[in-house]
């Protein structure tokens, strides 16, 4: 089984791709020497590039996959609910019958 570990704080994140891009080290060296697997700092790069306005079209930014993630969460309460009201509706309609 894989080690897992908290996530790194997005300060952290936010350097390591800052060093990515000024140091000139390469991408494995500059992993191995803070310490987080080369997918990580490759899938940070990306997305500090993505949210730089970068990325190819239709890739979302991580403000906009929040919100879509807030979007979709509300939606599924408003079916939750919508359903509810449903079945008080049809029980009521039975009671008056």
């Amino acid at each position: 089984m894989a080690k897992t570990h908290p996530p790194y704080p997005p300060a952290f994140r936010a350097e390591a791709v800052k060093l990515a891009r000024t140091s000139g080290k390469a991408i494995p060296q500059l992993a191995h020497d803070l310490g987080v697997s080369e997918q990580a700092l490759r899938g940070w790069i990306k997305r500090a590039q993505i949210d730089a306005g970068h990325g190819q079209p239709g890739e979302l930014t991580t403000a906009e996959r929040e919100e879509l993630r807030r979007l979709r969460r509300e939606v599924k309460v408003l079916q939750q609910e919508r359903e509810i009201l449903r079945k008080a509706a049809a029980y009521f309609a039975r009671e008056t019958l």
